[in-house]
């Protein structure tokens, strides 16, 4: 167990073998600025003032040769080896409400969502609460480093559900479509994410999502119903893909009662002959579909790092205020 020191008159907190500085804060209910938790954002980056840490990642891709002059580190991928003094401004928002564990959980269920998207619940022991829009790093097993996904479904039943979009090739979700079979146990680390449902807004409500983006808009979504949220506000529900084999049947996956009471736009980035529905790239869609009111929505979207970039690109060219604008960067 090491000491890490916040510069110069901050707490010290602790953070035991194996863990990173930026998930040990989180788990004192510190505010340490962070969103990806996988080393993509660099949101995390931190001045180290003494002591020695090493990153797990050393192929972080917001992490240079200029940090490492600077000594200034990725809190999500910095292990101490030692008791550490750092610096970095302190956040509120961003502390966790249910403080992130480490859990040994069961794989329950597989079920499949699209041709390339299975929901895989599992059974979180103990506390399993969470936000709706957030997500967990779980650990399969023989993969090094956990990977970030997104939960589905919304806290106190005692599981976590996660939709996840197979990754040609990754090691994760080759082990997970591949080798992973109910009763299977593995690592899980959460909840994190601050993209969660701002439940006190009265705005209008879009959610926009593409691949696995869609597990954290699916929970959002349940989240403003069972919230009692649309029963005066509307929300729109936006999924991106490129041919109609990758989509699903909204009353399937989110229920009979929830596909009734939202306005559902697939849009097809390929479309092929027969399809009557949007065509084109998701943000024009969007744009197209909301006119001008987009600016005054609350907006959360989740997807492939190029759909979600464009996505903010186009709200933030309507007018829209980025503090009306939910994700989390996994780029």
């Amino acid at each position: 167990m090491t000491k890490i020191k916040i510069h110069p008159d901050g707490p010290v907190f602790d953070c035991r073998e194996g863990d990173t500085i930026l998930r040990a804060a989180l788990r004192a209910g510190l505010g340490m600025p962070y969103s990806c938790n996988v080393g993509s954002c660099g949101n995390c980056r931190f001045e180290l003032l003494d002591g020695e840490v090493l990153h797990q990642r050393t192929d972080a891709p917001a992490w240079s040769e200029r940090d490492l002059k600077r000594n200034r580190w990725l809190g999500c991928q910095a292990a101490p080896k030692s008791d550490c003094t750092i610096k970095f401004r302190q956040d509120p928002s961003t502390v966790c409400r249910d403080r992130p564990e480490i859990r040994t959980a069961e794989l329950v269920s597989i079920t499949p969502v699209t041709r390339d998207i299975n929901e895989f619940t599992f059974r979180i022991p103990a506390q399993d609460g969470f936000r709706p829009g957030q997500y967990a790093l779980i650990t399969p097993p023989d993969v090094e480093g956990g990977r970030a996904y997104s939960m589905a479904n919304l806290a106190g039943d005692g599981t976590w559900s996660f939709m996840i979009k197979r990754v040609p090739g990754g090691a994760a979700t080759g082990c997970l479509f591949e080798q992973a079979t109910p009763g299977d146990e593995m690592t899980i680390d959460g909840p994190y994410g601050t993209a969660w449902l701002r439940a006190d807004s009265e705005r209008d409500i879009v959610l926009a999502a593409g691949g696995s983006g869609l597990s954290p808009m699916v929970s959002i979504a349940r989240g403003a119903l069972a919230q009692g949220m649309l029963d005066n506000q509307t929300l729109h529900f936006f999924y991106g893909a490129r041919t109609s084999s990758d989509l699903f049947d909204p009353e399937a996956v989110l229920g009979k009662e929830l596909a009734g009471k939202i306005r559902f736009t697939a849009a097809l980035s390929e479309a092929e002959t027969g399809w009557s529905g949007p065509s084109g790239l998701l943000p024009n869609v969007i744009a197209q579909t909301m006119g001008p009111a987009l600016c005054e929505q609350e907006l959360y979207f989740a997807g492939p790092p190029a759909m979600s970039a464009a996505i903010q690109k186009t709200a933030y060219e309507a007018g829209l205020q980025m503090d009306r604008m939910h994700f989390d960067e996994f780029f």
